[in-house]
């Protein structure tokens, strides 16, 4: 059974938290046929945890991770509606988001700038860097209790607006993000997920504005969840050079992204501090082993990526 097959829990380098069961590899384990037999103590431990480690499982190839994430989430989803560059390995796998190995990406629960998204996320570790590159993960329950009352009330009252303005040559296209060369379905994909949208004729080609949650009640455990990317798309994410650069080039209201309250207007930068002080106070970090495999509740676990030297790279399958 899994429960015998936890041998301990690892504690975060910060010396804060504790990373999700560390499930290690006992004899000559078939991970295959064990992840089968005990898919039941598995979500009950991605429950009370969050997310489980798999280490030292003879998991070398991608084929084999998308065999294992096939059995984790039968219902693997596409990566449409993108946010950041990746590389698709075929099927439903992806590379980890493919930002400059200087910069941290901020913690996040993937695909929550939208009203629909996976309920599982799952990593496997091909490529170990040298220093760095941890999946920084935190316990978006924690988050929320971190977050003031005052400030969750009015995210609530007003949800939140995410703009995107896709202008030629910046970020991330429309035909990256909606995964077509097709304006028709484009149109269908946005009026199919309450996203409105403006076709323009110079400068930025398409303009979409989408409404949408700042918290989740967790759908088996009833728990508040802090479950949005406000911080992460909004201008004040960036550094002021980088933020007064972007203004000057495109001009405040053609912004590749940007996030507001629902009803358009500007939230106040001190939130977003705030957010992310509570986002920092559960962070837990391991480092990564060649063949490791991560299993996150998507909606619970909130992650991340600290910058890195060497090579890395990491596969990562979403589903329900």
């Amino acid at each position: 059974m899994l429960k015998n097959l936890i041998s301990h829990y690892i504690k975060a380098t910060n010396g804060k938290g504790q990373l999700p069961c560390l499930v290690a590899a006992d004899n000559e384990l078939d991970i295959l046929k064990l992840v089968t037999i005990n898919k039941k103590q598995i979500e009950t431990v991605l429950l009370n945890y969050g997310g489980i480690l798999l280490r030292d499982f003879s998991i070398r190839a991608i084929s084999e991770f998308n065999k294992l994430a096939n059995i984790v989430s039968p219902n693997l989803v596409d990566y449409v509606n993108r946010s950041t560059p990746r590389t698709k390995l075929g099927g439903k796998l992806y590379t980890a988001t493919e930002y400059p190995p200087d910069r941290q990406i901020p913690f996040h629960n993937e695909n929550s700038y939208t009203l629909t998204w996976p309920n599982k996320i799952l990593f496997f570790s091909v490529i170990a860097a040298t220093d760095g590159g941890e999946t920084a993960i935190t316990d978006s329950r924690q988050v929320y209790n971190h977050i003031d009352k005052e400030i969750i009330n009015e995210f609530n009252q007003k949800k939140i607006m995410y703009i995107r303005n896709y202008t030629p040559g910046i970020d991330l296209s429309w035909q990256e993000v909606f995964q077509t060369e097709e304006k028709t379905e484009v149109e269908d994909y946005c009026k199919n997920n309450s996203i409105t949208y403006e076709w323009k004729t110079s400068g930025v080609e398409l303009t979409t504005k989408q409404v949408c949650q700042a918290t989740i009640k967790h759908p088996i455990t009833g728990e508040d969840i802090w479950f949005n990317q406000a911080h992460l798309f909004n201008i004040a994410s960036l550094s002021a050079n980088d933020r007064d650069e972007l203004i000057n080039l495109l001009g405040k209201d053609n912004l590749t992204r940007n996030s507001y309250y629902g009803d358009g207007s500007e939230i106040q930068k001190s939130h977003f501090d705030h957010i992310r002080q509570a986002y920092e106070k559960e962070r837990i970090e391991f480092k990564w082993q060649k063949g490791d495999v991560m299993i996150l509740d998507n909606r619970l676990m909130a992650h991340s990526r600290n910058p890195f030297n060497g090579n890395r790279k990491v596969v990562v399958a979403m589903g329900d």
